[in-house]
């Protein structure tokens, strides 16, 4: 197993992108913390992972809040002792065009999609360099690389993912620290379910390998880079989009 004995943090794991990483890490040895602002789907997935025999933890948390952040991150060290894998993967849409959007729609996303990596991050930062050692993936989008027309908030939110993600890697790699980034373009999930026929046919002619991604997609890019395969890579954006972005 790839991640045998690891202990693995994943927001927004209770669906989607982050359930997939979550059950995939598990099945790979992990033991793992399932971390949603709704504790109820948290518990799911928490399920899920111990029926596929790993030792994991269901948390309610806030990511745009920091005493929140470092609660649940607290609550995973005095259970399992340590930390080894952080993914950052919660995140929101409320898209609109940028003379129509609100204060309140800038600040959620970038509060949840953004601040809510910075906060995780620092609340593992001073245990896994204590260890010496340490994997954070922070799940950007390739709307953060190409930029999308109504998703202003989201693609800002999603670009400064990518600066977070190189700036820390400069900070940790001499503490045995590696931090990377994965930009998943469009991956069938709940929340791309609801989008209208017209719009999905439209995004999959700008996809080469004609198809879109599935969220084990991303999951496998996490598992490597959550892995001792990935140790020479830090800094890094990973791009899982069957081509989209060239």
């Amino acid at each position: 197993m790839f991640l045998e004995d690891k202990v693995a943090i994943v927001t927004g794991a209770g669906r989607g992108i982050g359930r997939e990483i979550a059950l995939t890490f598990a099945r790979e040895g992990a033991r793992v913390a399932v971390v949603d602002i709704r504790e109820e789907t948290a518990s799911e997935t928490a399920g899920e992972a111990a029926a596929a025999g790993a030792d994991s933890i269901a948390l309610g948390a806030d990511v745009s809040d920091a005493k929140s952040a470092q609660e649940a991150v607290d609550n995973v060290i005095d259970k399992f002792g340590r930390v080894d894998i952080l993914v950052n993967n919660a995140g929101v849409t409320a898209d609109g065009l940028i003379m129509k959007m609100s204060d309140d729609s800038w600040n959620r996303v970038l509060d949840i999609n953004l601040k809510g990596a910075f906060n995780f991050i620092k609340a593992v930062v001073r245990k896994m360099m204590k260890q010496r050692s340490g994997r954070i993936i922070n799940i950007s989008s390739v709307v953060g690389i190409m930029g999308n027309a109504g998703q202003a908030n989201y693609a800002a939110s999603k670009a400064g993912l990518i600066g977070l993600t190189k700036s820390v890697a400069k900070e940790l790699a001499s503490r045995g620290v590696t931090v990377n980034a994965i930009a998943p373009g469009f991956i069938a999930t709940q929340m791309t379910e609801s989008l209208p026929d017209e719009v999905k046919n439209k995004m999959l002619g700008f996809i080469p390998v004609g198809s879109f991604g599935a969220p084990s997609d991303v999951a496998n890019a996490a598992l490597f880079l959550a892995s001792d395969l990935s140790d020479y890579i830090t800094g890094q954006v990973i791009v899982v989009d069957g081509g989209m972005v060239m």
